[in-house]
């Protein structure tokens, strides 16, 4: 037993520093964790869990319409708003349960109160209580960036958008990422009328050209109004309590609701790292070696706050492989190559590996397969939406390095395909596995 109050003390409940608690303790560490929202961190309270929910009430919106052509006798159906946000919230407090049920079968001690560093060894809790743990881990995630304008305040972020009180009937969405893309797509199926405003010319940069290009003609096709190199001037409230977005290169648009897509910057303001003299990096996250250590021997960093790649399923192996490192006797690293990602668009887009455009600038050489093509249900719907499947190969070795896909299910598609693609399979290796019929995945094993 050493002198300190615990051996491990966590800030931050979410998906890297649950994990991290939870494992640590297993190995024997007398671990806590201070949390000041609840338990369970942006993924399951503000972000990819109450999100994806939305998602599903939203397919149905085209699930509905479409299945008079399926021969089902479908009545005029009316949205509820209300209902579908309350039983997503309700889901939300079960899993909010479920992660503290979690700590506590695992004998973790949990300060539902903010926490913050004293020195290299001391955490202060917001009661004014001082704790000492032999290791500090920081796992505070990263929070919604909200423009510096005239007006911000009338505007809301992804933490707020899932407690509208109504559905707006006109929404501006502020950013071209995956936040607002989904977002996007959530509010137009549910009737609002929806306006991506981007200060830039394109949307979902980082993903392949054409995928994301696909997606912006069908989001318009849609409905879905785009207004590009477009940045914000300010934005005003007016008399009868909706808003006036004024923008540069556009005209003032109208609108119920701002919500601020605009990407997210680690959690670090007000934690008193400089107290300890824990380093940030150029952008404001916490710098960390390959172990997520700080640059303060003791202190460690996982998840969004460090800005490596900001995915739950990261911060989760990240939380995983400190507590097998420090307490388990079983260093270990994270694997940052070959990373699947997905945006819940409508519809949506998974990849893996390397663009086209990057396999070109780093191999040189490459050969792209690609498959472009109506799901069997859309052309049964007639929905002219078309699906789009790349395979980015090094055209020497035949090495599959990139999948790249838009269309129904293509997350779910995306997991078994990216093994491949972390294996190293090649693409003779695809073509020599028989095709699932009828299927869309069989589109993978089918490109000459």
């Amino acid at each position: 037993m050493s002198d300190y109050d615990f051996d491990l003390f966590v800030i931050g409940a979410g998906s890297g520093g649950v994990r991290a608690s939870r494992v640590s303790a297993s190995y024997g560490a007398r671990v806590a964790v201070a949390e000041e929202y609840r338990v369970g961190g942006t993924c399951v309270i503000r972000g990819c869990v109450p999100k994806k929910l939305l998602v599903y009430g939203a397919h149905f919106a085209e699930d509905l319409h479409d299945a008079r052509r399926f021969g089902w006798n479908v009545p005029k159906c009316d949205f509820d708003w209300p209902r579908l946000r309350d039983n997503v919230l309700g889901e939300v407090d079960r899993l909010n349960g479920l992660y503290t049920e979690t700590l506590d079968k695992n004998k973790v001690t949990i300060f539902h109160e903010r926490a913050t560093i004293e020195g290299p060894h001391e955490v202060r809790l917001a009661s004014g209580k001082i704790v000492t743990a032999d290791k500090i881990l920081i796992a505070t995630g990263a929070w919604p960036v909200v423009p510096e304008i005239e007006g911000a305040e009338h505007g809301i972020t992804s933490n707020e958008v899932f407690h509208l009180e109504t559905l707006p009937r006109r929404v501006l969405i502020a950013g071209g990422g995956y936040i607002a893309n989904e977002f996007a797509g959530i509010f137009r199926e549910f009737g609002s009328q929806v306006t991506v405003v981007n200060r830039s010319d394109m949307i979902l940069r980082g993903y392949d050209e054409q995928i994301r290009d696909r997606l912006l003609q069908i989001s318009m096709a849609k409905g879905i109004i785009f207004r590009f190199n477009a940045p914000f001037q300010k934005i005003e409230k007016l008399e009868d309590g909706s808003l006036r977005a004024h923008l540069d290169g556009c005209d003032p648009i109208d609108c119920d609701v701002v919500l601020f897509a605009t990407g997210r910057r680690p959690n670090v303001a007000g934690l008193g790292l400089e107290t300890a003299g824990v380093e940030l990096d150029g952008k404001g996250a916490i710098k960390v070696d390959e172990n997520s250590r700080t640059s303060v021997e003791n202190i460690y960093a996982v998840g969004d706050v460090t800005d490596r790649i900001q995915l739950t399923p990261i911060a989760i192996r990240e939380g995983q492989a400190f507590a097998d490192t420090v307490f388990g006797n079983k260093p270990s690293v994270v694997d940052y190559n070959c990373v699947p990602s997905a945006v819940f668009s409508h519809p949506p887009i998974a990849a893996v590996g390397m663009t086209e455009a990057e396999a070109r600038n780093k191999l040189g050489s490459v050969k792209v397969y690609s498959s472009d093509f109506r799901a069997m249900k859309n052309v049964l719907a007639g929905r002219n939406e078309r699906s789009l499947y790349k395979l980015v190969c090094d055209a020497e070795t035949g090495k599959v390095v990139g999948i790249h896909m838009i269309g129904p299910d293509a997350p779910e598609i995306l997991q078994a395909a990216a093994i491949a693609v972390k294996a190293g399979l090649s693409k003779a290796d695809f073509d020599a596995t028989v095709a699932l019929h009828p299927s869309m995945s069989e589109e993978l094993v089918l490109m000459r």
